[in-house]
């Protein structure tokens, strides 16, 4: 399965032009980011491999990108959550839904002291070892090393497009999650990564980056969000920056991560506009090329999460 080679689209955003690099269109169950971390296992033979065991939300990218690998490698996945909402197992919806249709095995670790990758670790693996079964661990969301080896191929496809387009310097700006996709780009680009914690703060993803590059002089920069942000918690400006870019530029970006980015773009960008109104010019004159990782399954479960929210407003 040849995973690579995405379109780059160019946009205009409050009067700035910004390249897109479309890994949304990439094969529907490994949309995005998800086909670029996962493609070392979709390159690998694993068929001595029983069962793949990964962690997470009930609701992430990651979960529908396992078990379409699974799927394809003939394997099952045993996937580990925290907790499974009594109205997500009624109604199963979004990336949930895709995944059990797929014949994922979603299972609720007990309550205890220990973390789900702890109990994994201690108990889960163990147990399938001294059942004879082959598994194959795979952290949440991707956070691997396996990742860096899609990654290194959309990294030179980034270097081949800026060649391509004579430009000897840009920027190249994401959200991130764990953060695993935005290090390891920076660790194979000569151009500047940056990126916005989605998940938790600037601290917990400096300590990602660390934990997976110890290197400081290879991780990426943290565009600080005007405000403190919540995970997965519904934001009005999240929604409008989503809605005006889906009417503007005709892309569907994904309602969790995409909008704090394009929020910070869109105050650099306003400030930008203020200096260039009083004759002052910008500081910062690189293309833009923004990475756009998919992720749209679950705006089948944000949106109306959203549109409940701007009638209860209204």
């Amino acid at each position: 399965m040849e995973l690579r080679n995405t379109p780059v689209d160019v946009i205009e955003f409050l009067g700035h032009q910004v390249y897109v690099k479309r890994d949304d269109l990439l094969d529907v169950a490994f949309s995005g980011n998800k086909a670029r971390k996962f493609y070392h296992f979709l390159q690998q033979d694993l068929s001595q491999v029983d069962i793949l065991v990964g962690h997470g939300s009930a609701q992430a990218n990651s979960l529908y990108s396992l078990s379409a690998l699974a799927k394809i490698k003939q394997c099952q996945l045993y996937y580990y959550v925290d907790h499974l909402p009594q109205y997500l197992i009624d109604n199963p919806q979004g990336n949930y839904r895709a995944a059990l249709e797929l014949g994922a095995n979603i299972m609720v670790t007990e309550p205890s002291e220990i973390t789900v990758i702890e109990y994994i670790q201690q108990y889960v693996l163990p147990a399938l070892t001294t059942q004879g079964q082959v598994a194959v661990f795979i952290p949440e969301g991707g956070r691997c090393q396996y990742a860096e080896t899609g990654l290194k191929i959309l990294a030179d496809e980034i270097m081949a497009w800026a060649e391509s387009n004579s430009y000897a310097d840009i920027r190249v700006v994401l959200p991130a999650g764990t953060g695993t996709t935005a290090l390891f780009l920076q660790k194979h680009l000569p151009f500047e990564v940056q990126t916005c914690a989605c998940v938790g703060g600037d601290g917990y993803l400096k300590q990602q980056f660390s934990e997976l590059c110890a290197d400081e002089s290879l991780h990426p920069t943290i565009m600080t969000a005007d405000k403190k942000y919540h995970f997965g918690k519904l934001y009005l400006a999240f929604y409008h920056i989503w809605a005006q870019l889906k009417q503007t530029t005709n892309i569907e970006f994904d309602l969790l991560y995409d909008p704090l980015a394009w929020l910070c773009l869109q105050r650099e960008f306003s400030i930008a506009n203020e200096n260039s109104a009083v004759g002052l010019e910008s500081s910062d004159n690189r293309p833009i090329l923004y990475i756009h990782q998919g992720g749209l399954q679950g705006n089948e479960t944000m949106l109306p999460r959203y549109l409940r929210k701007l009638a209860f407003v209204k």
